[in-house]
């Protein structure tokens, strides 16, 4: 989907109202009614998946309209990888909001900002200037881990924990800088969880705030929904669903591998995913986890009709 398209879609993910779970229909936006579904089909779907898995999946999975729920493991700790990216995403805008931080405020990406893994600035020449938003873009769409690096540099570790607190997600919390665990500032945690920690339940809350404009306020929840509407990495809950522009970010390490999504379908779902302890832990499209995860968002997205579409004019 084009990115004139995604505007008035994310606009109206951000404006459907919640409302209170009933039977059957339940009101949504512009008071059409908002199909529920039959959600014990769906947990037992998932938790078959699930329980087939080599390793610990926890799942949470949430109709912002209806407020349809399914979960296991909701509570539960897991390692974030790059899901922990979305925090610090917020984090930035919150500070930009504060207005003790701008996007366009420079940053100049010196040869020892240079970290491997995902991301292009690593490849670029020493000593180029991009802008907070440049990074925030980069570390969001590509998961840039030295983009990430520069932005933790700027607005400083601990500062994403304080939002995550007062967004009422205690347990979401990045550790340190990718690829410097020398960074670390919870090093016992760091060592366990690795780059942050969240837990299904928390995750698929920060998405629902998203949503809701009330993670920051309407005007950069928006935007931060169109970067992630624009995530490249569309190998596992977005692997076999088609002709949906989902906000989303994933995260993969050696065990992990991880993703939270919103689904725009007739009502906004989220749905998370974390993994750990996998004993696939290959890099390849096909690996164990990817796999189940790909089937998973298959069964979120068919659960639920989509919007109908609109019919061309004449």
């Amino acid at each position: 989907m084009s990115r004139m398209h995604r505007v008035p879609l994310l606009l109206a993910l951000l404006a459907a109202p919640s409302c209170a779970t009933g039977q059957g229909a339940s009101p949504g936006l512009g008071g059409a009614s908002v199909a529920r579904t039959d959600t014990a089909a769906l947990r037992r779907t998932l938790d078959s998946l699930a329980s087939r898995h080599r390793g610990v999946v926890g799942y949470t999975v949430h109709n912002l309209d209806t407020g349809e729920r399914l979960e296991r493991r909701g509570d539960e700790t897991f390692p974030t990888a790059s899901l922990i990216k979305v925090p610090v995403l917020v984090t930035v805008y919150d500070l930009v909001e504060q207005k003790r931080l701008s996007l366009d405020d420079p940053l100049t990406v010196l040869k020892i900002d240079k970290v491997p893994g995902s991301g292009q600035l690593q490849f670029l020449h020493d000593n180029a200037t991009i802008t907070v938003r440049d990074a925030a873009w980069l570390m969001t769409t590509l998961s840039d881990n030295t983009a990430t690096n520069l932005l933790l540099d700027r607005i400083i570790i601990r500062r994403v924990w304080d939002k995550m607190e007062k967004l009422g997600l205690p347990h979401t919390k990045v550790h340190s800088k990718s690829f410097l665990r020398s960074s670390s500032v919870a090093v016992d945690s760091s060592v366990k969880y690795g780059l942050g920690v969240t837990t299904p339940n928390e995750m698929a809350q920060l998405f629902a705030l998203l949503a809701d404009g009330k993670a920051v306020n309407a005007a950069a929840d928006s935007a931060m929904l169109d970067m992630l509407a624009h995530n490249q990495d569309d190998t596992k809950l977005q692997r076999f669903v088609e002709g949906l522009d989902v906000p989303h970010k994933t995260g993969d390490t050696d065990q992990v591998r991880t993703e939270c999504a919103l689904f725009p379908l007739q009502s906004r779902i989220v749905a998370c995913v974390l993994t750990k302890e996998n004993e696939d832990q290959r890099y390849v499209i096909d690996t164990e986890a990817q796999v189940m995860m790909a089937r998973m968002g298959d069964a979120i997205a068919r659960a639920w009709p989509r919007r109908p579409v609109p019919s061309p004019r004449p």
